[in-house]
């Protein structure tokens, strides 16, 4: 992570790859790398061809913390639990791109009703450019990211 930023710098920034794996990646987040949102805790990523793959330990009330409702379609939300993500990502002209698949709750799939009144009543008025379909400037002067096994190449331009 250090060599891509330190090449961001760079003026004219050399057009580079690099391929980070799974492991990295892992190390990064459980150095402290990027910041969790309260509440989501132990977050292990692995990928195949354009899909990436986290688990994560969420508390769902830490998440929620100051918000209230009464939508029974919500209540599955509380409690600590083992959550699963699958989403597609990717990266093209320097932007990212990842959509939510589907997310599983201790192994119980959570239909995408819920997980939309969830993220717009949780999780978008905390993180606005956050959802379930997501695209976003890449930083450090990512052109493009593929997602392979296990491992993601990101290239600098």
């Amino acid at each position: 992570m250090n060599a891509i930023e330190r090449n961001a710098r760079s003026n004219p920034v050399p057009h580079r790859s690099t391929q980070i794996n799974a492991d990295e990646v892992n190390a990064w987040f459980r150095e402290g790398g990027f910041k969790l949102p309260q509440g989501v805790e132990k977050v292990v990523f692995h990928s195949k061809p354009e899909t990436i793959e986290a688990n994560a330990t969420v508390d769902f009330d830490a998440v929620k913390q100051g918000k209230k409702n009464l939508n029974p379609l919500l209540s599955m939300f509380s409690g600590v639990h083992d959550v699963q993500v699958t989403a597609n990502g990717s990266a093209d002209q320097g932007t990212g791109h990842v959509n939510i698949q589907t997310v599983s709750i201790d192994g119980v799939g959570v239909p995408h009703l819920a997980l939309e009144l969830f993220v717009n009543k949780y999780i978008k008025p905390k993180y606005p450019g956050v959802g379930l379909e997501n695209q976003f400037k890449m930083p450090d002067r990512i052109d493009s990211a593929t997602v392979g096994n296990d491992n993601t190449v990101l290239t600098q331009r």
